[in-house]
């Protein structure tokens, strides 16, 4: 017999990875569903009622804003399972350190630890296959090591995405070339699920082959996510916002977890 996994309290924390953005589902409260909601539906599956899920990330947070938001609201939700994906947001940005992101980093997983909570965090997505982000691959490396060493101080169980070779495929990927797909958010919710040992009938994804593009063609096609997507990024730093102005976290309180469309009466969505 499978043994049950020990959780029945999950918070997540986090950024637009977290929030699920680049996996709209219209049924999900925000719109999205992302690889915690995949998460918590696979532990709630198995724990049924018993099993509450809150999901406080918002879009757009450096690690400071999700350090200074998140952390308190999450431990007052009395987690037994946390998951934290901070600081890429400011790897991204010209001239930051990672070792200070990293110093702050490992401040905010004392303050997550205290009540022995298990916290999962990430390390980075090796970014080599991505023209766009290839030349920080560097700073992204270094944030990992850090990362790696905070969770054997603090005794945290990590979800290596470095070595996850299913995402470093333009593929998983939106069109914002940011943001993971429904696809590549599979593939963490897998990755998440597998570092925690919980057994799942989760299958690995299968995207669809790449049409052969010209060179013109990709440039084309570059062109437009300069204009669509990075041009709107530049502006938002220049002008100091962010995309999560204004937006609360979606799951702001711990409940029960259910697959999107389908109720709690109904858990094979059979209901008419």
């Amino acid at each position: 017999m499978t043994e049950r996994h020990p959780w029945r309290r999950y918070v997540a924390i986090g950024d637009s990875f977290t929030e699920g953005i680049g996996d709209p589902e219209p049924a999900s409260p925000g719109g999205y569903r992302g690889w915690a909601d995949r998460v918590a539906e696979v532990l709630g599956a198995e724990a049924g009622d018993d099993f509450a899920y809150a999901n406080l990330a918002i879009r757009g947070r450096l690690m400071q804003g999700i350090l200074d938001e998140q952390v308190e609201p999450a431990l007052a939700l009395q987690p037994d399972l946390i998951t934290i994906s901070a600081g890429g947001n400011d790897i991204i940005r010209p001239g930051t350190d990672p070792d200070d992101i990293a110093r702050r980093m490992d401040a905010g997983i004392e303050r997550l630890r205290r009540d022995n909570a298990t916290v999962v965090i990430f390390t980075g997505t090796d970014v080599a296959f991505s023209p766009v982000f290839r030349g920080i691959r560097g700073k992204v490396a270094i944030y990992n090591e850090n990362l790696r060493t905070i969770a054997a101080r603090h005794d945290c169980i990590v979800a290596d995405q470095w070595g996850l070779s299913s995402i470093q495929d333009s593929r998983m990927w939106s069109p914002d070339r940011l943001h993971l797909n429904p696809l590549g958010h599979h593939e963490v919710a897998r990755l998440v699920l597998q570092a925690l040992n919980v057994e799942n009938e989760l299958q690995p994804g299968a995207p669809e082959p790449l049409p052969t593009a010209t060179w013109r063609h990709a440039r084309s096609e570059d062109l437009v996510w300069a204009r669509t997507h990075f041009v709107p990024w530049v502006i938002r730093r220049v002008t100091h916002r962010s995309s999560g102005d204004g937006i609360s976290p979606k799951r702001p309180d711990a409940v029960p977890m259910h697959v999107p469309g389908t109720a709690p009466s109904d858990p094979a969505g059979l209901e008419d």
